[in-house]
């Protein structure tokens, strides 16, 4: 595939997998909806890790191969780690994003901002200094996840509109 159907699939996925999982949320675990929806969630963190790992792959082949793994983790269902594996594959590729300037500097700062905050409040909350568990009618879990959505939001906007620049490849050292 080229590097625009990729951009554009990942667009049109990253609004599938919000929808999705804002839906699975909002009815809440052991429906067959409920049930539906995840697999749906999970299967769109992982072909958003695939499109993402192919925009991303010439700016930096390893970090792009582990951001990708870092998404096959996060789709698995009940994974206790998903969240901490989404954020972190989130970095990755911002950083990606950002360093191959494939997306506007703006937009992939915003991405890595809000990925970096994310990662170091799911640490602290798994080591138990921030609350066990995610509850989501807690203002400080929105305050963590609010600004990923708007970048996710804005990200596939862009991706389907724009797509992405063309990689500039890194030179070997």
């Amino acid at each position: 595939m080229t590097i625009t159907t990729n951009a554009r699939i990942a667009g049109v996925t990253f609004v599938t997998y919000i929808a999705a999982g804002i839906a699975a949320l909002a009815l809440g675990g052991g429906s067959h909806a409920a049930d539906v929806l995840t697999i749906v969630t999970s299967l769109s963190a992982l072909t958003l890790g695939v499109t993402l790992c192919a925009i991303t792959r010439d700016v930096d082949r390893d970090l792009a191969l582990l951001a990708l793994l870092c998404r096959v983790v996060e789709a698995v269902p009940g994974h206790k780690g998903g969240p901490v594996f989404f954020a972190v594959g989130s970095t990755l590729f911002c950083w990606l994003l950002l360093r191959g300037k494939l997306i506007p500097l703006a937009l992939a700062g915003l991405g890595a901002m809000a990925s970096v905050l994310l990662v170091s409040l799911l640490m602290l909350q798994r080591a138990g200094l921030l609350g066990a568990g995610s509850n989501w009618s807690s203002a400080a879990t929105w305050v963590a996840w609010l600004p990923m959505l708007v970048f996710e939001l804005a990200f596939a906007a862009w991706l389907i509109v724009k797509g992405v620049a063309v990689p500039q490849r890194r030179q070997s050292v």
